[in-house]
């Protein structure tokens, strides 16, 4: 599942664990090793969804002593929790359609599509 933007794609999977990744490990280039991604890519694409969205997505941190680090916004943690429930939601959709394509096929049941 991916939310556009028009045509623009600006949300999905990848981007998901993207973030994901931010959040686990506080960095932009700990999140792009995680996912064998260059950071320049990963960098990039925190730009855009920072860009693209009404409010950032994650904020960085410039380095010091300790070195820099990245977070996830309240905004990002909000659009990644209705983002998770879409998707639980489309998968029970999914999951309640199964029993009738399942009957479509030679090993499903012995029903008829329209019955099942």
């Amino acid at each position: 599942m991916r939310i556009r933007d028009g045509e623009t794609p600006v949300f999905g999977p990848g981007r998901l664990t993207l973030l994901r990744a931010i959040d686990a490990t506080g960095s932009i280039s700990a999140a792009a090793r995680r996912m064998n991604m260059s950071y320049r890519r990963a960098w990039l694409l925190v730009e855009a969804m920072n860009h693209e969205f009404r409010e950032p997505l994650v904020m960085r941190h410039i380095g010091g002593v300790s070195g820099g680090g990245a977070q996830l916004t309240p905004f990002a943690q909000n659009l990644v929790a209705h983002y998770d429930t879409l998707i639980k939601e489309i998968r029970s959709l999914i999951d309640a359609h199964v029993p009738t394509f399942d009957a479509y096929l030679k090993r499903g049941a012995n029903v008829a599509p329209d019955d099942a």
